[in-house]
């Protein structure tokens, strides 16, 4: 019986210190990582965002107008 008892004890004890372990990791993402991760997002985002302004605005605008114009100028 104790051992068992010692057994559960020790089990009980590798998974504080395994959880403590893992509480104080330094490791891994930092906040300056996640920063540059997110200027990365937003720039990347904003050109596909102004490439789209520049798209509608010489190409696709214009042409659509000229469509609707050609659709309502019947002479009839």
């Amino acid at each position: 019986m104790k051992n068992i008892i010692r057994s559960i004890k020790n089990a009980g004890q590798k998974i504080c210190v395994r959880t403590v372990a893992v509480l104080h990791n330094n490791r891994g993402e930092g906040f300056l990582d996640t920063a540059v991760q997110i200027l990365i997002s937003i720039v990347i985002g904003s050109l596909l965002l102004a490439g789209l302004y520049v798209l509608f605005g010489d190409t696709i605008l214009p042409m659509l107008t000229q469509k609707i114009e050609g659709l309502f100028n019947y002479a009839g």
